[in-house]
């Protein structure tokens, strides 16, 4: 797995996780990717730095006096982030709604890039009604609401059941 710092086109901050660089490409591409703060697709990575381990045959030069200056500082330190952070009752809030989304998801049945054939069919009572998620272009989305076909966005991040480890 390989970690990219990511930014919205709102200037919104937040970390990713993918298999590889193509995986990214190719999410941002089929526009998988939103902003967890705004929902906003426009989706840009940042530069970081890379996380280079020290050779295998390099020994530790800490001292014992360098080790208890670091237990000292990290007691006094908390970790901090430069994105912007919820007040409280908002982050409750959000608790909420990521619990509501988790648990409608686990009594949905997941239909992939058939969401949209789906919805309608269950809409115009060709098939059982059902509650399912997928994929879906936001144009394609557009069209089944504009027919009266009930569909809403997933307000979190979701991993496809294909894509899981």
């Amino acid at each position: 797995m390989i970690s990219f710092n990511l930014c919205c086109a709102a200037g919104h901050n937040f970390e990713g996780w993918f298999g590889s660089s193509a995986d990214f490409r190719a999410q941002t591409d089929e526009g998988l990717l939103i902003c967890p703060v705004c929902g906003n697709a426009d989706i840009q990575k940042l530069l970081s730095a890379p996380n280079i381990g020290r050779k295998g045959n390099q020994g530790s030069s800490r001292t014992a006096e360098a080790d208890q200056l670091q237990q000292s500082a990290n007691a006094e330190t908390a970790i901090v982030s430069n994105g912007a952070t919820l007040p409280p009752v908002m982050a409750a809030i959000a608790d909420k709604i990521a619990d509501a989304q988790k648990k409608m998801l686990k009594d949905s049945e997941w239909v992939g890039r058939k969401f949209a054939e789906e919805a309608r069919a269950i809409h115009y009572n060709e098939t059982s009604p059902r509650l399912i998620h997928g994929e879906t272009s936001p144009q394609e989305a557009e069209a089944l609401a504009e027919e009266g076909v009930a569909v809403a966005p997933l307000l979190f991040p979701f991993i496809p059941p294909e894509v899981k480890n």
